[in-house]
């Protein structure tokens, strides 16, 4: 979670939220918070590769777990497509697409050689970026020029416009499914994943917190809305220009992280809909060394590749918060028959609304991609083997 978000999501929320950023930003975490309660409550007792689309299959049925995975499927794959761009961005503006395509072979690469590099490659990511973001809030609030009246909401604050940047800035918590979707995995599952969800999901949101702050109380919300890398043009209104390529690299080096971790969730989904031949079952191949889903690793990958070469990264993630949210709310639903339902009531509420009234441009897109997939697996059902039983 702690990725490239938080350097892209703030500028569209802005624009979106004005003033009620912050407004938009808690209800984005009162939703995320939802969404990882139900996810930790189902991932202890479906311990799988797969995420929502094993629990929409075994709570709510074929059609709905396959919803689920379909969703999650190209919601992510346009994530990642955003964070390779992202890369490219920051890294060599004229030729964005290119690096960006090249990071995508080299973090699938990565994947394919199995999990524990992939883990120990996030870690040292992480760190870095955490390093940066607070280098950026010490220099910002120490230093800046700081405002707290930046801070307050003023008239160009709507339910709407904050809704609308919760949507968009619920692109930057999204992550907390990868673990549930590496179920298989992970040692001891059904203790480790509950707690992982629920701790992640905190320390994301007092980093974003902060630095959100920081930035805003430094830039406010109009000159946030039109920045285009707002956590650089913050230090460099604080006096520090020379901390600016740091930023920059930061920023590029948290795109890598998130983009590593997506490949990798987005290629078990792949997996688990494999095995149950949603998708062609040669992908539900596993490498008998690096024990990795190779197969979905490679055709994940090329298709990632593939849609960095041509997409907008705004776009890519607007589609991909609508079709992520769809995600989740079936995940709420699925929580919901566990019993103890105001939780993942609120959480499917939540999602559904926030889904809704992203920009038109990307309900619709996404409305037409998710429909497109459901109705293939609807007629291709009579042709389709039954689902291998449980051993």
């Amino acid at each position: 979670m702690v990725g490239a978000g938080i350097f892209a999501a703030l500028v569209p929320a802005a624009a979106a939220a004005g003033s009620g950023l912050l407004i938009g930003l808690a209800v984005a975490a009162v939703v995320a918070y939802c969404n990882a309660t139900s996810s930790a409550r189902l991932a202890a007792l479906y311990p799988q590769s797969g995420g929502t689309y094993v629990y929409g299959r075994e709570r709510l049925g074929e059609f709905w777990g396959y919803t689920a995975g379909w969703s999650f499927v190209v919601g992510k794959t346009a994530s990642c497509a955003a964070m390779a761009l992202t890369v490219g961005y920051y890294v060599w503006p004229h030729w964005a697409h290119a690096v960006a395509v090249a990071a995508v072979i080299a973090l699938t690469a990565v994947n394919y050689a199995g999990i524990q590099k992939s883990a120990m490659l996030t870690r040292v990511i992480v760190a870095l970026v955490l390093a940066v973001l607070a280098a950026v809030v010490v220099v910002v609030l120490g230093f800046g020029d700081v405002d707290a009246s930046r801070l307050a909401f003023g008239d160009d604050v709507s339910v709407q416009g904050v809704l609308q940047a919760a949507g968009l800035l619920f692109f930057a918590f999204a992550g907390y499914a990868r673990i549930a979707t590496l179920g298989e995995e992970v040692h001891d599952p059904a203790r480790t994943i509950p707690r992982a969800i629920p701790i992640a999901l905190g320390i994301t949101l007092v980093v974003y917190a902060v630095v959100a702050i920081a930035v805003l109380s430094e830039l406010g919300s109009a000159a946030l809305a039109s920045a285009t890398a707002p956590l650089a043009d913050a230090v460099r209104a604080a006096g520090f220009p020379g901390l600016e390529p740091v930023v920059r690299v930061g920023a590029a080096v948290a795109a890598l992280g998130s983009l590593l971790a997506l490949i990798l969730g987005v290629s078990r989904t792949t997996l688990a809909m494999a095995r149950d031949r949603h998708l062609p079952h040669a992908l539900a191949a596993v490498h008998p060394r690096f024990e990795s889903p190779h197969r979905a690793e490679l055709v994940v990958g090329v298709v990632v590749a593939a849609v960095a070469a041509v997409v907008d990264v705004r776009g890519a993630i607007g589609f991909s918060s609508f079709a992520v949210l769809l995600y989740y709310a079936i995940a709420n639903a699925s929580a919901w028959t566990l019993g103890r339902k105001v939780i993942p009531g609120i959480g499917l509420v939540g999602c559904v609304l926030l889904a809704v009234l992203l920009p038109i441009s990307s309900v619709l897109i996404g409305s037409g991609v998710v429909a497109t997939g459901v109705l293939a697996h609807v007629l291709s059902a009579p042709a389709r083997p039954a689902r291998p039983a449980e051993n």
